[in-house]
């Protein structure tokens, strides 16, 4: 095929023959394609672009992140997790505690249902982790930008370079990013959160303002909490939920130190509400603080300082596909937005990544020698990218219908609801079989 801006840096005598993979956004699921793309596809010339300058510090990011099992295990086989644990910014997630405020009717047992999945019963070191955006993506940025230094004859990274368009070609893609450059695949690997919709420019799919706000910040908990607990707590207004943090001062979004910079155990708070009936955004820190101590499960015990809080729109936007003109792939938050109630965002993401590279594999082993090899590379390429659609969607699907049925469920009559809901934690907590399957879903996904 056709290569309008060949790199200066790479003389056609040592231009690999592999497959030529852009990457849009520079973020978690975009260096995590990168890195984990260089060695599974050896042959292959891969480019990251990403509009923040180079010189941007990544690592102040306080965005908080909930990983899988999975998602470890994933970063420990690429080999960034032992700089992200050396940060010592990261908290295991070693018991996942679900909870419903609203008392269930009919319920049998002495205490009210809850279901409590901890690592020890399912025979796993932790069921995840927690960590800020930075704390995630600067390692994997300084991993890519090392990649890239030994070998620049085929890895490449450009910041300040925003992608303005793609267009589909007879083989490959057009990347507009002011200078017209054509690939064999390109993966659109930069989303956001719902209220930036309109920049997003999302072709038809499915959407839905779920009329809620997520206001998320830091909570000080108790020193003798203990350590490594995630809380889901069900209340009439919405889910709330509470993620362990290392111990540390509280800070607030963006990374700005609460007025109580007192270091104790913390917990980070996702917080979601109704838009149009708002309990929080009128309240001060200290009515919020008192409103806090009376939704979660007493096991939590005294929530004893709350950070200033950012609220977020929340709402789902899916593409109905996920490769588009044969050679255009979307992955992670470029594939859809999804509430936070399940915390699955990023984990969805790696798990695209995975199966990507695995169809990949095979079309990167077509060779590009003469324009009939370009039209049957082309062709490997769209039936590598077919076959990873097909494997992809039924976990995307089940997970973007639970979180859409539990974000819906709170506009739906609170009694019902409730009753329903709480039996249904009970069962849950009783079948050990039906546990297990949930706790491996949070862990590794629908597959």
């Amino acid at each position: 095929m056709t290569r309008t801006q060949p790199f200066a840096s790479q003389p056609p005598s040592t231009r690999p023959e592999g497959l030529h993979l852009a990457i849009i956004g520079a973020g978690p699921a975009g260096l995590s394609l990168a890195l984990q793309a260089r060695h599974a596809l050896p042959r292959a010339r891969i480019t990251v672009f990403d509009a923040r300058a180079a010189d941007h510090d990544v690592a102040a990011d306080a965005r908080t992140l909930a990983l899988s099992l999975g998602t470890v295990q994933e970063l420990q086989r690429m080999g960034v997790w032992p700089a992200i644990a050396a940060t010592g910014q990261t908290a295991p997630i070693l018991t996942v505690h679900v909870s419903q405020q609203q008392p269930t009717v009919l319920w049998p047992g002495r205490t009210q249902p809850e279901v409590r999945i901890t690592a020890l019963e399912q025979a796993v070191p932790q069921l995840g982790a927690v960590l800020s955006y930075g704390t995630l993506v600067a390692p994997l940025q300084a991993a890519w930008l090392d990649a890239c230094a030994l070998e620049p004859h085929r890895l490449a990274m450009r910041f300040g370079t925003p992608v303005h368009g793609l267009k589909a070609l007879a083989h490959g893609v057009e990347v507009d990013a002011d200078i017209a450059e054509a690939v064999d695949v390109a993966v659109v690997a930069e989303g956001g959160v719902f209220g930036q919709r309109a920049a997003l420019n999302w072709p038809e799919g499915l959407q839905r303002d779920y009329e809620q706000t997520a206001w998320v910040g830091q909570v000080r908990l108790a020193a003798d909490h203990p350590i490594g607990v995630a809380y889901e707590r069900f209340t009439p207004s919405g889910p709330a939920a509470l993620l362990p943090l290392p111990d540390g001062p509280l800070m607030g979004p963006g990374g700005v130190p609460a007025a109580d910079s007192r270091h104790g155990r913390r917990a980070a708070l996702v917080w979601c509400v109704g838009r149009n009936d708002d309990p929080v955004a009128q309240l001060n820190e200290t009515q919020r603080l008192t409103l806090l101590n009376t939704l979660f499960h007493p096991e939590v015990g005294p929530i004893e300082a709350v950070s200033s809080l950012k609220g977020f729109p929340l709402g789902l936007q899916a593409h109905r596909r996920l490769v588009e003109d044969g050679a255009i792939v979307r992955i992670g938050n470029a594939a859809q937005t999804l509430h936070p109630v399940a915390g699955q965002g990023f984990n969805l993401a790696m798990r695209d990544v995975h199966e990507l590279l695995a169809a990949l594999r095979q079309a990167d082993a077509v060779g590009i020698t003469g324009a009939a090899a370009a039209g049957t590379r082309s062709a490997a390429v769209r039936g590598a990218l077919a076959r990873f659609e097909r494997r992809r969607q039924p976990d995307r699907w089940a997970l973007m219908a639970t979180t859409d049925l539990l974000a819906r469920s709170f506009t739906w009559p609170a009694p019902i609801l409730a009753t329903a809901r709480g039996l249904g934690l009970g069962a849950l907590q009783a079948l050990s079989p039906a546990k297990r399957l949930l706790a491996r879903s949070m862990m590794f996904g629908w597959r």
